[in-house]
């Protein structure tokens, strides 16, 4: 394993004039570059799981996989290899722009599996997506509708938290506590006052997370329970269940890709 005093951190600039963005069959556009451990064969197949139908709306972006993206520097850094003391030091991904391209440098050697990986790539795809498109409206009329009748749980803190301040608009100052549901008061009553703002957050934020979940269904074989966090709780699984249909409605996979949910027997 390299020290740290033999990796030369790169500027995200520099990466990007090295390796060349290559469009997938599907419109998006990636890169490789540094030791990321990670096949050819197995990124193909995990980009080529974005739908089609999302890259106009990415058509200015680029997904760049790296070792490592440095955290700690105001600088968009790059390490070309890993460390342990700068594995301490990255993070996630990192955000640049280059001109008219808005680059995305995912660390590919933070995450111990395909699983963790797949899905950093996939919720960056689902964020951007959002910040370009918005939601469509007919999932924001599905989640409210789940919202409103108090379905169970939640897709991420970020989701969680949004739906409590738009259900409970007097309450924006505390959070709820891990496990909670929104108290029975807070089901809307006809003509109440809703908090519009936060009730937008939550249909971003729900989106995202559903759309990142689909991507990952079609790219990788896993168990919901996976997702499972300690500071919220999970969304029902049939409430999720019918978000991933719809989001599979309106983005149909590519071909070469399923979309299936399995129900498990207890037992």
């Amino acid at each position: 394993m390299a020290s740290t005093a033999q990796i030369d951190l790169w500027h995200a600039e520099k990466v990007a004039t090295q390796v060349t963005v290559s469009p997938a069959p599907n419109g998006i556009r990636y890169a490789a570059w540094g030791e990321t451990r990670i096949s050819d064969a197995d990124l193909e197949r995990l980009v080529g799981a974005v739908p089609a139908a999302l890259s106009p709306a990415l058509a200015h972006r680029a997904y760049y996989f790296v070792p490592l993206a440095i955290a700690d520097t105001g600088e968009t850094l790059i390490a070309p290899a890993y460390s342990v003391d700068l594995g301490d030091r990255a993070v996630c991904h990192r955000n640049a722009a280059f001109g008219s391209t808005e680059a995305v440098f995912i660390s590919t050697r933070l995450v111990e599996d395909r699983f963790g990986l797949a899905f950093e790539f996939f919720i960056n795809v689902a964020h951007n997506f959002v910040d370009a498109a918005g939601v469509p409206a007919s999932f924001s009329a599905l989640v409210w509708t789940q919202a409103e009748a108090q379905v169970r749980g939640e897709t991420s803190q970020d989701a969680w938290e949004a739906r409590r301040r738009a259900l409970e608009p007097g309450q924006n100052g505390a959070k709820s506590a891990p496990g909670a549901a929104p108290s029975p008061e807070a089901i809307p009553a006809p003509g109440a006052v809703i908090d519009e703002r936060a009730r937008l957050n939550y249909f971003e934020s729900s989106f995202s997370d559903s759309l990142a979940v689909y991507m990952l269904s079609l790219a990788v074989d896993f168990d919901y329970r996976d997702l499972r966090e300690r500071e919220y709780p999970l969304l029902d699984a049939t409430a999720l269940a019918e978000r991933l249909r719809h989001v599979a409605s309106l983005f149909a996979a590519n071909p070469g890709y399923e979309f299936q949910i399995i129900k498990r027997r207890r037992g």
